[in-house]
């Protein structure tokens, strides 16, 4: 039976499979500035930092039993664990380790957390295959150039579809990745992607629960996988991201091949990275900052009678939930992190821990809290008024979050940051090891050196 279908298909796009696949197997190693390079190690450490924190959390403790049921060989570490397991499995769980908290670097552009599909899937192949620690520094710029090029290309439509983009691009990064590790040519690298391109994962309506980290974990696994089976002869389409019925067009309407072939092996997409001073959905960090101001101000909260706010819409879409029950609803409502960064000062993981959504006094808060939609306002501000009980207005406006391109975390805050998540699972002294051996990644001659230090 015939159907009657009406499709806008760009039947003449450029080669942007293959393209990308010439990039990862032939550009130089360390072919980038110093201030790339850094970045890379940045990222690293924040990724290492998360899903170190994490390492105990009940959604890890719920993946290692699912894959221990495989009778995985012991191959690669889960950091912040004893436990090794297959590399497949270990790209799984510190895939999703490194997002549970939601506390993982983005790239802005995109909403793009790439390091939690990349790096967990280079990192597992890396202890395998005994690769340099220069080797997964340059397959870790590599595949997130691969990842956040494609999600430029087709964001923000493909985002406002429902698609979780850190999942759905995730797999083509870390497909990028494992095969630069592999050494694959180019048309094993094509091959490597094309196969990745059938594995998009995730789907917006699972923020708040444990399926949300699923998804980079699951990327991870899958570039990985992908990059395997290209190693060994397996076959895609070498157009599996641009054709008429490829990744790219089937997913989103906007496809803008630009983004993805512009300043090629010039413009590293890791140096638009971030990192997050706050455990929660990026859009809601205008707020929090707000909230800090004017705690920093003298405002408490007793202080309230009401905080109206004008955010972007995109917050109230991902962050309205108004009586969050536990912490993963929390980290998901623009109305609690307002109260915890205004009671704590801070909102690091313990501000989004099951108790604290459940305390009275920030649901009272909470429920004081006004948020008003705002075309004009942009994702990364806030426009934030309280009106206090002694009649008086305190307005504070967030042009640019903390942490932020513009007000980016320095190198002695993201230490900060990862000896909170870390120190609690594997003690300070062996934290301090662990930071410094991150640091130090390009220069060993293996990844040892970071999975015994992760090790509690």
């Amino acid at each position: 039976m015939a159907r009657n279908t009406q499709v806008q298909a760009d039947f003449n796009p450029p080669p942007v499979t293959r393209t990308l696949a010439r990039f990862v197997a032939h550009h130089p190693s360390r072919g980038w500035s110093d201030a790339v390079e850094k970045e890379a190690h940045r990222t690293l450490l924040n990724w290492v930092g998360c899903a170190v924190g994490a390492a105990r959390h009940a959604s890890v403790e719920a993946a290692l039993a699912a894959v221990r049921m495989l009778a995985p060989a012991p191959q690669s570490s889960v950091l912040g664990r004893a436990d090794r397991v297959d590399m497949s499995s270990a790209a799984l769980v510190n895939g999703i380790a490194s997002h549970t908290f939601d506390f993982d670097d983005t790239h802005l552009k995109t909403i793009i957390h790439p390091a939690g599909p990349v790096a967990s899937a280079a990192f597992a192949l890396a202890e395998v295959t005994g690769s340099s620690g220069r080797q997964l520094i340059d397959a870790l710029v590599l595949g997130i150039d691969v990842a956040c090029r494609v999600g430029n290309a087709i964001y923000p439509d493909h985002y406002d579809r429902g698609w979780h983009i850190t999942g759905s691009t995730g797999m083509l990064g870390a497909a990028a990745a494992c095969a630069r590790l592999l050494g694959l040519d180019e048309d094993a690298t094509t091959m490597s992607l094309g196969i990745a391109a059938s594995q998009p994962v995730g789907m917006r309506e699972q923020f708040g629960t444990m399926t949300k980290p699923f998804h980079p974990g699951a990327a991870a696994r899958a570039g990985l996988l992908s990059a395997l089976l290209a190693r060994n002869g397996f076959t895609a389409s070498p157009k599996a991201i641009e054709a008429p019925r490829g990744f790219a067009q089937t997913v989103s309407t906007k496809c803008d091949w630009n983004e993805i072939t512009d300043e090629l092996g010039s413009r590293f997409e890791i140096s638009f990275n971030t990192y997050k001073p706050f455990a929660c959905g990026v859009v809601i960090h205008p707020i929090i900052d707000a909230a800090t101001q004017l705690r920093a101000r003298g405002v408490r909260p007793a202080d309230i009678e009401r905080v109206e706010m004008r955010v972007h819409p995109l917050v109230l879409e991902l962050t309205g939930k108004k009586e969050p029950t536990d912490g993963l609803q929390g980290k998901f409502s623009v109305y609690h992190g307002f109260a915890a960064g205004l009671v704590f000062g801070r909102a690091g993981e313990h501000e989004f821990a099951d108790e604290i959504v459940r305390r009275e006094d920030l649901a009272a808060l909470r429920r004081k809290v006004v948020a008003t939609v705002d075309g004009a306002i942009a994702e990364d501000a806030a426009d934030v008024t309280a009106l206090l009980t002694d009649g008086r207005r305190e307005r504070v406006f967030v042009e640019h979050a903390i942490g932020s391109l513009q007000r980016p975390l320095t190198d002695a805050m993201l230490e900060a940051k990862f000896r909170d998540l870390a120190g609690p699972v594997i003690g300070a002294a062996q934290t301090e090891r662990l930071i410094a051996a991150c640091w130090a990644l390009a220069q060993d001659k293996d990844v040892s050196a970071i999975a015994a230090c992760a090790r509690p």
